[in-house]
This record gives C-alpha cells, sequence and structure tokens, in this order.
C-alpha cells in the first residue's frame, strides 16, 4: 500500500462488503477493486500490522475497533459528498466518481462545513 488514500480505500472497500455479505476475504476485495490477490494480500497485511483488521486463520476479515471507526468515516465523508454533489446538479455517477477522490484529501473542516450544509437542506 503505498499511500494514505489506498489505505482508506482499502478499509472503505471491506466495510462496503462487509455490509453485502456475511464473510470478507482477501480474494473479495481483489475481485471489488480489480486488483491483482498479490496487491491486496501485501495491503491487508499492512492495515493488520497498523491495527486496524484481523485475519482470522481462516482468512476472514474483522476490523478492530479503531479499525471499524476509520472505516465508518471515511464512508460518511463518501456519501456526504456524494449527496453534496447531487444536490448541486450532479448526476448519481459523476457525484460518486468525484466524491471517491476528494473524500481522500478534503480538510476537516471543509467536510465539516459541506456536511452541515447538507444535514441542514
Amino acid at each position: 500500500m503505498k499511500d494514505h488514500e489506498s489505505e482508506e480505500m482499502y478499509l472503505e472497500t471491506i466495510l462496503v462488503l462487509k455490509g453485502e455479505r456475511p464473510a470478507v476475504r482477501s480474494i473479495d476485495i481483489a475481485e471489488k477493486l480489480g486488483y491483482a490477490k498479490s496487491s491486496v494480500s501485501r495491503g491487508v497485511s499492512l492495515l493488520q500490522d497498523r491495527g486496524y483488521i484481523r485475519v482470522g486463520d481462516d482468512g476472514f476479515i474483522d476490523f478492530t475497533d479503531k479499525g471499524e471507526q476509520k472505516a465508518n468515516a471515511i464512508y460518511e465523508r463518501h456519501n456526504i459528498l456524494t449527496k453534496f454533489f447531487m444536490n448541486i446538479g450532479a448526476d448519481e455517477e459523476l457525484a460518486e466518481s468525484n466524491a471517491c477522490r476528494i473524500e481522500h484529501v478534503i480538510d476537516d473542516t471543509i467536510f465539516e462545513l459541506i456536511k452541515n450544509k447538507v444535514n441542514n437542506d
């Protein structure tokens, strides 16, 4: 995993997959992202080293409390930004694709302003 954005993308992907199926494995992440299994294995290992996830003997991935909190925060940013862009006239696909890029780099203060605007409209 090269950077902060990749870490967040993996955490968000795991969270989404956990909402879609009872258990998540590295192969599920690879399929969802279209990445090589070896790249995902390395990324999963780094997330585990950083204390965000646990991988059981069966290969199933679970969040630690720290990892779940971070994944939920990332996912909230994605959803709020998508709603914001749709509220100002973007179609869903454009809103989603821009939210995916911006959610990793937006300043916390700006995000909170956008969140307050979306929640109060």
